[in-house]
């Protein structure tokens, strides 16, 4: 079997681009594959389209030095690394459209022999359900133990935004195959980057590992939700109330939030219960208390506008966590939308400083993007969504004046 010395990854985005570029830096010519011309575009002059620390010198490097290079087209590669957006249906079954669109795409240029592998966060059988939409286009080629078969992997993304550099390299990784040799063809690759162990195993355990990792981290995050909403029934601090609790040696209560976002824990819990929806009583409950919480931030913040007769909310973070750009299933943004269609003539004003521009869901009159001290300044009522690092210096003289709905207990310790 050949070695592999030829990369197409299909997606650019917060897991393809940093993928892409760890693999390119690492000796494999590599072609990134995107729909977006302008990240294409961004791509080839060695920029980053998005916020993520260490990203942008390593990427510059790798495509100067004409080891990356991205593409609308997919080309003829060793190996295909398939990290395109898993979204939910209406009935939050896995919408695998855009998996399936990669596959239409790499399935021409494939000539028997290539390894075929699904980062995208996945349902059980999805890396079989790409095999299956290649073997369909391409009924001459094999899937199976044969020298020249196509191998069907997946290894999915276990890194935290902000840290994708460090972990893509530093953590264990999952390798699940449609047969042993396709997970082991996928261990050699991801061993020219990985310092971390490489576990194998099938590729339906692979998947549902990682849907695993963030439903437990879905748990533990409602029960501390729920918690926030309990305390404030109860007239309770929250904050100190967990801090108490956490001295305990086998207690470690996560920080309650405005809910749950991200592309990975607000998505991945429901791929488990539509698999199994008789059997995933306990991950379907926190999803719901998750998916609640945002409406609980909602009316706090309409019942302090009615009591101070606020013209103006200032909002303090709209990503999904703190210190990125990323917006993907953000609370925030939800919190927002919802607020401006339910404040009439209230003026919401967005205080973010990982963006430049809103998202167009947000594009509404009453909504405007400004700095810290205009906010500050024209605000009767004060939502802090998003504990980043740049609200840290505001001072107890900075809220004088102002109704604060802190829901990050980084302002007014107790609020939930």
């Amino acid at each position: 079997m050949k070695t592999i010395e030829s990369v197409a990854v299909i997606g650019l985005g917060y897991i393809g681009l940093p993928t892409a570029t760890v693999l390119a830096t690492n000796g494999l010519r590599v072609v990134g594959v995107d729909v977006n011309p302008e990240t294409i575009e961004a791509v080839n002059r060695g920029e980053v389209p998005f916020v993520e620390p260490d990203l942008g010198e390593q990427m510059s490097k790798a495509v100067s030095s004409g080891m990356l290079h991205a593409s609308r087209e997919t080309p003829h590669a060793d190996a295909y690394i398939v990290a395109v957006p898993t979204p939910f249906n209406e009935d939050k079954s896995a919408d695998l459209s855009y998996i399936e669109a990669a596959a239409s795409s790499i399935a021409p240029q494939l000539q028997g022999g290539e390894l075929l592998i699904l980062e995208s966060t996945s349902p059980p059988g999805a890396t079989k359900r790409m095999g299956e939409v290649v073997a369909q286009l391409r009924p001459d080629l094999s899937f199976g133990d044969e020298e020249d078969a196509v191998l069907l992997a997946h290894c999915p993304e276990r890194v935290l935004p902000g840290r994708i550099m460090i972990e893509i390299v530093s953590n264990d990784r999952i390798i699940g195959g449609i047969t042993k040799a396709a997970a082991e063809r996928a261990r050699d690759l991801y061993s020219t980057f990985c310092k971390g162990d490489i576990h194998l195993t099938d590729a339906v355990t692979a998947e549902m590992a990682k849907l695993v990792e963030n439903s437990y981290r879905d748990v533990n995050i409602a029960f501390a939700n729920e918690l926030s909403i309990i305390s404030e029934h109860l007239d309770i601090n929250v904050w100190e109330l967990i801090r108490l609790a956490n001295f305990h040696p086998r207690v470690n209560i996560l920080q309650p939030g405005p809910g749950v976002g991200g592309h990975c824990i607000a998505v991945d819990p429901w791929f488990i219960v539509s698999a199994a929806p008789a059997e995933a009583r306990m991950i379907r409950t926190a999803r719901e208390v998750n998916d609640t919480k945002p409406e609980y931030v909602i009316e706090r913040v309409l019942k302090a506008v009615r009591d101070t007769e606020a013209a103006s909310v200032a909002v303090l973070g709209l990503a999904f966590k703190a210190n990125v750009d990323d917006l993907r299933e953000s609370p925030a943004v939800a919190i927002v939308r919802s607020l401006s269609e339910r404040l009439d003539g209230t003026s919401i004003k967005v205080v973010e400083p990982h963006v430049s521009v809103l998202p167009e869901s947000l594009d509404r009159e009453s909504i405007s993007l400004v700095g810290l001290d205009e906010a500050l300044r024209s605000s009767q009522v004060l939502l802090l969504l998003v504990d980043h690092d740049a609200f840290g210096s505001l001072r107890t003289s900075d809220l004088d004046g102002l109704a604060v709905v802190d829901t990050k207990g980084m302002l007014t310790v107790g609020q939930p």
